[in-house]
C-alpha cells in the first residue's frame, strides 16, 4: 500500500510541475522557492533557500519549538550538560531509521560530527563544510553505547545546543555518504518527515511522505520545490494557479494577494540586509570612505519605497531580534549627503569608483536588483561612480564568498541567523578570513571585536553574553565594515487550499503539519 500512495503522490507532483496548471493536485504542496538549491547535504550549504528544503528532509538532535529560536527534544530524547558546560549527554530516540533503512545509532550521530570536523576522516573530502565553524568548540564526539552519544566541549561554548538546532547540526544517514561519496548532496537521506525523491536541475525537488516518520506521517502525500528566480514570475504562477506557497513576495506585489483568495503570512526573525566593504584594498580601505557610504544611502527611503514597508533601518551588525543581546542605543547612520561628501573629500577619495556585486535574487535578499540600483544613485549623488555587475544567486555566493579582494569593493549580502553569536563570529573576525574558512569577505580585523566576540560565546552568563555584544556593536558601527541598510520581517502567500502553515522566526519551512485540500 505505501509504494502504491508513493507512486501515485510522484506522478500527481511529475504532472503538476511541469508547467503553469490551472489547479495542482490535493495532497501535493508545490512551493515557489527564489532559487536552485546548492545542495541537499545540510553540512555543505549555508543559504536559507536550500535550509527550507532540507528541515523537512532531515532531523537534529534538537530543533527549535514552534515559533520560537528555544531550543526543544527532537531525534535526542533528553540531555545532560555537565556543571562546567564542556559535557552534553544525548539519549536518542529508539527505533528511529533513516529513509535509506540504516538505524540511527550514536555511532551515526558521531560519523556526522567527524565527517565535518576531522580532516583525516575518510569522508571529510565529501565536503567543504562552511559552517563547520559552528561545532569548532568540539574536542571530541563518543557513543557511550547504542542510543547515549557525549559531546566534549574544549571549552563551554553558549550557542551549543542552539547551532546543533541549525540545519548544519541535521543528522545524515551514513549509510548513504558511503554510497555515494561526493554526491550525496544530489541523493540525499535523513530521518525526517519527507523522504528524497527526484531533483531535476532548474526545475524541481520532489520529497514525498515517509509513512515510518517517528512523529507520525505527515498529511501531505509530497511537496514540490520549484527555483524560480524572478520574482515577478513566482507572483504569476501563484496568482495563476502554478504554485500553492511562494516565499519572499516582493514588497510591491503583496498587495496584489490582499484582495482574498490567498493568505499572506508574515514573522519577525534575525535577518541583516547590508552591503560588504572590501576593507583590504581600494577606497574602502580608509574608514572614512566606508562611513560616507552609510551616511550617503537614503536607507529610510530603500525601506519605504523600494521595500514598501517591509522591512525596518538597520543600525549595526545585530539584528532587533535578539532584544536581548541588541544595543538599544545604537542609531542608525542617517542621511546625510552633505557629510559623506565631505567625509570622501577628507580622505582623498573623490571621484573613486567602485564596483558592486549584486544579486538577482537568494536568501533573504529582499528585493537586490532595485536596492542595488538606488544605492548605486545615492552614491553618484556625492560622486562616487559605482559599476554594478549583477549575478544569479549560486554564482554571485562563488564570488562574494571567497573574498572581494582584487575583484570588487563592495556586494550585497543578507544573513539570518540563530544567535547572536553567529554572524558576527562568521563574517567579521579576523580569523574568519575566507582562506581560513569563514565568511569575512571583506577582510575587516579588529581585536577588540576578536576578543568580546570569543568571549562572549564561552560566557554561560546571558547578561554578561549581553554586555559583550552590546560594546560589540559600538565599534563595528564605528569602524563601518558593512553598511547596514535593513532588517526584514520575512514573508510567504498560501493557497486558500492550504491549511496549518506558519512562518517561524527561524525563515525555515516546516511543512509537517500542513494540510492541502
Amino acid at each position: 500500500m505505501k509504494r502504491i500512495l508513493c507512486a501515485a503522490a510522484f506522478a500527481a507532483v511529475t504532472a503538476a510541475s511541469g508547467q503553469v496548471q490551472a489547479q495542482t493536485p490535493p495532497g501535493v504542496l508545490i512551493v515557489g522557492q527564489i532559487a536552485e538549491p546548492k545542495s541537499l547535504d545540510p553540512h555543505a550549504v549555508t543559504a536559507v533557500n536550500d535550509f527550507r528544503i532540507l528541515m523537512n528532509v532531515y532531523d537534529g538532535l534538537v530543533r527549535y519549538k514552534d515559533g520560537t529560536l528555544e531550543v526543544e527534544p527532537a531525534l535526542a530524547e533528553s540531555w545532560t550538560i555537565s556543571d562546567d558546560g564542556m559535557t552534553y549527554s544525548f539519549d536518542l530516540r529508539d527505533g528511529v531509521s533513516f529513509h535509506d533503512g540504516s538505524a540511527l545509532t550514536a555511532e551515526a550521530v558521531k560519523f556526522n560530527f567527524d565527517r565535518m570536523l576531522d580532516e583525516n576522516h575518510p569522508f571529510h573530502d565529501t565536503g567543504p563544510f562552511p559552517l563547520s565553524f559552528f561545532f569548532s568548540a568540539i574536542d571530541s564526539v563518543t557513543a557511550e553505547d547504542e542510543d547515549t552519544v557525549v559531546f566534549r566541549l574544549k571549552e563551554p561554548y553558549a550557542p551549543f545546543l542552539s547551532n546543533l538546532a541549525y540545519p548544519t547540526g541535521l543528522i545524515v544517514s551514513p549509510a548513504a555518504v558511503e554510497e555515494h561519496g561526493k554526491d550525496f548532496g544530489r541523493n540525499p537521506s535523513g530521518t525526517g518527515p519527507f523522504r528524497f525523491a527526484e531533483w531535476e536541475s532548474n526545475a524541481k525537488v520532489v520529497v514525498v511522505r515517509n509513512d515510518d516518520y517517528w512523529e507520525g506521517a505527515p498529511a501531505l502525500e509530497a511537496v514540490v520545490f520549484r527555483p524560480i528566480t524572478d520574482g515577478n514570475t513566482r507572483v504569476a504562477e501563484m496568482m495563476s494557479g502554478g504554485i500553492d506557497l511562494m516565499v519572499e513576495v516582493p514588497p510591491d506585489s503583496l498587495a496584489t494577494f490582499a484582495g482574498g483568495g490567498t493568505e499572506i503570512h508574515e514573522q519577525a526573525g534575525p535577518h541583516v540586509w547590508f552591503l560588504i566593504f572590501n576593507v583590504k584594498e581600494g577606497p574602502l580601505a580608509d574608514k572614512k570612505v566606508r562611513q560616507a557610504v552609510n551616511y550617503a544611502i537614503n536607507k529610510k527611503a530603500l525601506v519605504e519605497n523600494v521595500l514598501q514597508g517591509t522591512a525596518e533601518v538597520a543600525a549595526g551588525p545585530t539584528p532587533p531580534a535578539f532584544s536581548w543581546a541588541y544595543n538599544d542605543d545604537l542609531d542608525p547612520y542617517p542621511y546625510d549627503p552633505e557629510k559623506a561628501a565631505a567625509l570622501i573629500k577628507e580622505a582623498g577619495h573623490e571621484g573613486a569608483e567602485l564596483t558592486f556585486y549584486v544579486t538577482e535574487g537568494g536568501s533573504g535578499m529582499l528585493d537586490p536588483v532595485p536596492m542595488g540600483a538606488a544605492i548605486q544613485a545615492d552614491l553618484a549623488k556625492v560622486g562616487l561612480k559605482v559599476e554594478i555587475e549583477t549575478y544569479e544567486w549560486n554564482t554571485f555566493l562563488g564570488k562574494v564568498n571567497p573574498g572581494l579582494e582584487g575583484k570588487a569593493d563592495m556586494a550585497e549580502m543578507a544573513w539570518m541567523t540563530n544567535d547572536p553569536d553567529t554572524l558576527p563570529y562568521l563574517a567579521l573576525r579576523s580569523e574568519a578570513f575566507p582562506d581560513k574558512g569563514g565568511f569575512n569577505s571583506g577582510y575587516y580585523s579588529n581585536p577588540q571585536v576578536d576578543k568580546l566576540l570569543e568571549d562572549a560565546r564561552r560566557s554561560t552568563d546571558q547578561d554578561e553574553r549581553a554586555k559583550l555584544y552590546k560594546e560589540m556593536q559600538v565599534i563595528v558601527h564605528e569602524d563601518a565594515p558593512w553598511a547596514f541598510i535593513a532588517n526584514w520581517k520575512q514573508n510567504a502567500v498560501t493557497a486558500e487550499s492550504v491549511e496549518g502553515f506558519a512562518l517561524q522566526p527561524s525563515f525555515f519551512l516546516i511543512l509537517k503539519d500542513v494540510t492541502k485540500g
